[in-house]
């Protein structure tokens, strides 16, 4: 009897600990994020580019920005850019410059692409795996590639 309020008491010390410990899904974001960042990604958290305030609170979640710093070269245009994807069509916002074709090949569940003068990302809520990572870093090259002079 004495053994098992020992154990009990112990129990009842120890369980606040296990809220520390994370959880799978923190543990599968968190490999993305480190699988990102070597193969020289940054992530942010950001508002969604070129979404009226109304709708941004909306669709607030966990929209994570994947950004691929650029050398500094002038970009085609002079101006950031942004790609809006909604049911699964690529849109420019607001509306102007073509949509490039090699966002085409981004994975599902991105919901937009931004470029500016110091870098060129996507934004998504980390639904994907390290495979999809490398999808997007190979299209955030090819589109650096066309808009950075």
């Amino acid at each position: 009897m004495e053994y098992l309020v020992i154990v009990l008491v112990i129990a009842v010390a120890l369980a606040p600990l296990s809220h520390f410990v994370p959880s799978k899904a923190q543990r599968k974001i968190a490999r993305l994020r480190e699988y990102a960042a070597i193969n020289g990604l940054y992530v942010e958290f950001r508002d969604l580019p070129g979404v009226e305030a109304k709708t941004r609170v909306e669709s607030s979640g966990r929209n994570i920005y994947y950004g691929r710093r650029v050398r500094a070269r002038a970009m085609e245009g002079g101006r950031r850019r942004v790609w809006v994807c909604r049911d699964n069509r690529w849109s420019a916002v607001p509306r102007g410059p073509s949509v490039p074709e090699v966002l085409a090949e981004l994975p599902v569940g991105i919901l937009a692409v931004s470029a500016d003068l110091d870098s060129c990302g996507i934004y998504w809520q980390e639904t994907g795996d390290e495979a999809e990572i490398d999808r997007i870093l190979q299209v955030l090259d090819a589109l650096a590639d066309k808009i950075y002079q």
